[in-house]
């Protein structure tokens, strides 16, 4: 995603969309490390060691047990050493009530997985596409 090569932070507590995922990101050749959690409190976890590297963007599911995505956004947006990670809410929600709660907490883009597998490959070669030409602070 980031010449970089700084991890990627994929929260995701589903399996088959994990595996989706970096089958996605290999078929694309993204050659940054993926630290996968499956659940927001286990990657606020990863955020705040100090030995864990900054990821160059969190892809995040919103549906997850313990601590949700909205729940995780809110603690990471209101940290002043982590509220610039850009995050991007990869989701199947569609609900109008988490698309806003997402984008007033911050998030940088709010894509609903598609179901078919080429299709999401095409998502994630826009957002790697995007990411590739994005300056960051």
């Amino acid at each position: 995603m980031k010449t970089t090569n700084r991890p990627i932070l994929l929260v995701e507590d589903d399996q088959v969309d994990t595996m989706t995922v970096m089958r996605a990101l290999k078929e694309i050749h993204v050659t940054n490390p993926v630290v996968h959690l499956e659940n927001g409190e286990e990657a606020l976890l990863y955020l705040q060691d100090p030995a864990s590297e900054k990821p160059c963007i969190i892809l995040l599911d919103l549906n997850m047990p313990i601590m949700n995505g909205i729940e995780f956004l809110q603690v990471v947006k209101h940290n002043d050493r982590l509220k610039r990670i850009p995050v991007i809410v990869l989701t199947t929600s569609e609900e109008q009530q988490d698309k806003m709660s997402s984008f007033n907490l911050g998030v940088v883009g709010y894509v609903v997985k598609p179901v078919d597998y080429r299709r999401f490959v095409e998502v994630m070669r826009s957002i790697d596409a995007y990411w590739n030409i994005s300056e960051m602070p």
